[in-house]
């Protein structure tokens, strides 16, 4: 029997995946529905955003005794890709002036996430040659700017699964014995909650924010996961376990040392809390009544991502366009003990480094000099801006050696590098 697997998601947005997700006190896109929710009250009328994310690389293990094997995301890379979409509507500027400085805002995110696999004829296939898990998470979300300097975010996670992503449920396969495959399988609906808040310190002469400080706290969610173990695809058992997604608290602090009507620059540092040591097992009861003990025990981690943009407004060579560079670096703890890993999932210290690039054309610019901007929509709805971001990302795992798992066979070291390409769309009205 086998466990599910969570890891944290965190590129929802191809802006800030550029930035290292150092986001949350700038917060300035669609993607604020992740992010940070307030700055949804930043965005101007309605705005759409979607986009995915591709991630492809590879875990090598080697054991004490020197043999190898190799996993991958089921193949190059993972497919389908973790996608995010999102709509916010700036109700004051669509004329609903009765409820004050309202904005109003839905997400679909993949925050929490797996797809792993290794060779059936591996040192571990009797614990795992393949694990998933595509959770989504509906965002339905309300922000409310209280004064001019600050803004509050309130929103309901609502973590589901579904056929359109992957197999549509957490899934774990393994071959036990010669001849025989077996597969846990389980699904589940739960909800949990989001708040947060903007607030700019420092404004210039224009009324733009030079210093920003965002706060957002993620409520813990249990899905109480059912569904049936398998052997060769013939039903043995129906099966049940209860996971825990962790509570995440984020703090973040933007500063920009150059804000004019002709170029930005802002740095950014956000520092994340993720409670993981509510994922304490993965127990998992059979019809019989019979329950499988799956202790886990993870540890609560920090994040420390780091982040810049520079932007440039008022390019003689690209007019009405905007253009900004982005990089950043992302510092992340392992949260799973030697005594439980398990090698379903990537989990070693890990460093992200990265960057991009977006491209915004207002409602006046050309497209390739042929077409306005403004001009690309559809019969009376035409786009005040349409925009596009990228970002690369590599993912460097530290060596992680395990010893004392309580299966031998995963004592060993393993070495991970994984890549991840971002694209967002964004369209204003």
């Amino acid at each position: 029997m086998a466990s599910a697997q969570v890891p944290r998601i965190q590129g929802q947005g191809a802006a800030a995946s550029a930035m290292g997700n150092a986001f949350a006190a700038q917060a300035d896109d669609p993607s604020a529905l992740h992010y940070n929710p307030a700055g949804m009250t930043q965005l101007r009328g309605l705005q759409l955003m979607a986009g995915a994310l591709i991630a492809g690389g590879s875990t090598d293990f080697t054991s004490p005794t020197g043999m190898t094997a190799r996993g991958d995301r089921n193949g190059t890379v993972a497919w389908p890709p973790p996608g995010h979409s999102y709509l916010t509507a700036n109700l004051k500027d669509l004329g609903l002036t009765a409820l004050g400085d309202l904005s109003a805002g839905i997400g679909l995110t993949v925050p929490f996430g797996s797809l792993t696999r290794w060779p059936n004829d591996g040192p571990f296939s009797t614990v795992t040659t393949f694990s998933s898990l595509p959770l989504l998470d509906i965002k339905p979300t309300l922000a409310y700017k209280v004064t001019n300097n600050l803004s509050l975010g309130l929103g309901a996670d609502i973590y589901t699964f579904s056929g359109l992503v992957g197999e549509g449920h957490v899934e774990k396969q393994s071959i036990p014995s010669a001849g025989v495959t077996t597969e846990l399988f389980g699904k589940d609906t739960a909800a949990g909650f989001n708040a947060s808040l903007l607030y700019t310190a420092l404004r210039n002469v224009d009324g733009k924010p030079l210093a920003n400080v965002g706060i957002v706290y993620r409520s813990q969610a249990t899905l109480h996961l059912s569904g049936a173990l398998l052997a060769n695809g013939a039903n043995v058992s129906d099966a049940r376990a209860t996971l825990v997604l962790p509570q995440i608290i984020t703090g973040a602090i933007a500063i920009w040392p150059v804000r004019t009507s002709e170029r930005e620059w802002k740095v950014e540092m956000d520092v994340d809390y993720v409670g993981w040591k509510s994922v304490r097992n993965l127990d998992v009861t059979l019809g019989n009544g019979t329950t499988i003990a799956q202790p886990q025990n993870w540890q609560s981690t920090y994040a420390v991502m780091l982040g810049t943009e520079y932007k440039w407004l008022a390019l003689e060579s690209l007019p009405n366009w905007e253009v900004a560079l982005r990089a950043g670096y992302t510092n992340q703890q392992s949260q799973m003990p030697d005594l439980t890993f398990d090698p379903g999932i990537p989990s070693a210290d890990l460093n992200i480094i990265g960057g991009g690039l977006g491209l915004l054309c207002k409602e006046q610019g050309s497209f390739l000099g042929l077409i306005r901007c403004g001009d690309l929509g559809a019969s009376s709805l035409k786009p005040k801006a349409i925009g596009v971001d990228l970002s690369l990302q590599a993912a460097l795992y530290e060596d992680r050696t395990v010893s004392g798992n309580r299966n031998p066979a995963l004592d060993g070291t393993y070495r991970t590098t994984l890549y991840n390409g971002s694209v967002s769309i964004r369209v204003i009205y």
